[in-house]
């Protein structure tokens, strides 16, 4: 059996991220609230293993690393504590990461070995440029969509599915959190 793969991203309603030391509203962009804090805990609270590209990965170092842990909010402390696989032919290391695990090579063939060998579900935050090739090649079995009700079009970085492939999407699950942010869970099929 495959462990399941969710690709878990934050966009605007424009379809832009916003994440890293040069983000203008930063990554929640002051829209979260006490039910998304309790639903980024109870998504991320169960055993898995998050695996992350390069970029977005030297980003959470460059960000939550040098937060002591006692400083830290639940949902950033989990991110923290999770194993990580970091799917990189550029870094060296783990840049002092608890428990990441850093792997080079295609991402398509990593993750396509990690679903047939990991007892627990993956799940990759942002991580989009890898996410996009991962969904063209059929591995990304839930994309987790939690649209943020901001426009960024002037400050907006990253759109987040600009050159995908195109797909069909399968509506699985919605929730609404503080009466503002809506998070969509879709099951992706190449769209031929």
């Amino acid at each position: 059996m495959t462990a399941l793969y969710t690709w878990d991203v934050f966009t605007t309603l424009d379809g832009f991220g916003s994440f890293g030391p040069d983000a203008d509203w930063g990554g929640y962009w002051g829209k979260h609230g006490p039910e998304f804090l309790e639903g980024r805990r109870a998504a991320l609270g169960d055993e898995q293993r998050m695996v992350l590209g390069a970029r977005t990965f030297r980003e959470f170092v460059e960000l939550l690393g040098p937060i002591p842990e006692a400083d830290l909010d639940p949902v950033n402390a989990r991110m923290r504590s999770m194993p990580t696989t970091v799917v990189s032919s550029t870094l060296d290391g783990t840049l002092g990461w608890p428990d990441a695990t850093v792997v080079p090579g295609d991402a398509v063939e990593v993750v396509a070995r990690l679903k047939e060998e990991s007892a627990v579900p993956l799940r990759s935050h942002g991580s989009l440029s890898m996410n996009r090739a991962l969904m063209a090649a059929g591995l990304v079995d839930r994309v987790q969509v939690t649209v943020f009700p901001v426009i960024s079009g002037r400050t907006g970085t990253d759109a987040i599915f600009a050159g995908a492939e195109d797909f069909d999407l399968d509506l699985i699950g919605t929730r609404t959190f503080d009466g503002r942010t809506q998070e969509l869970v879709y099951r992706p099929t190449l769209h031929r």
